[in-house]
């Protein structure tokens, strides 16, 4: 009957583990059990598991520094691009602080 409806319903097989990943924290669930309904071409899954697992997940972002800023820094401390960009780098994107860095050494 749910065949004719449009519905299969499965499970995976041999799944071992199951990672739900959100911006803040990671829930891994161990030696879960993984059902699958199949409904007009679209897949719900429900699982189910022994272990649960929640750690929070901390994301260390690089500021994107601009190659003006990377230009600007190395004609001002006379040093090579990659050297003024390691710099900005290293002080997190702050000018004044990467020419000030690099013209103490």
């Amino acid at each position: 009957m749910m065949q004719r409806m449009g519905l299969n319903m499965g499970e995976v097989p041999d799944a071992q583990e199951v990672i739900i990943r959100t911006g803040s924290k990671e829930i891994v669930i161990e030696n879960p059990s993984v059902a699958v309904l199949e409904m007009q071409g679209q897949k719900i899954f429900q699982v189910t598991g022994e272990k649960i697992v929640e750690k929070a997940v901390t994301v260390e972002k690089k500021a994107a520094i601009p190659e003006e800023d990377v230009q600007l820094v190395a004609q001002q401390a006379k040093v090579s691009l990659e050297q003024a960009k390691a710099a900005l780098e290293q002080t997190n994107g702050d000018l004044a602080q990467a020419i000030l860095l690099l013209s103490q050494k």
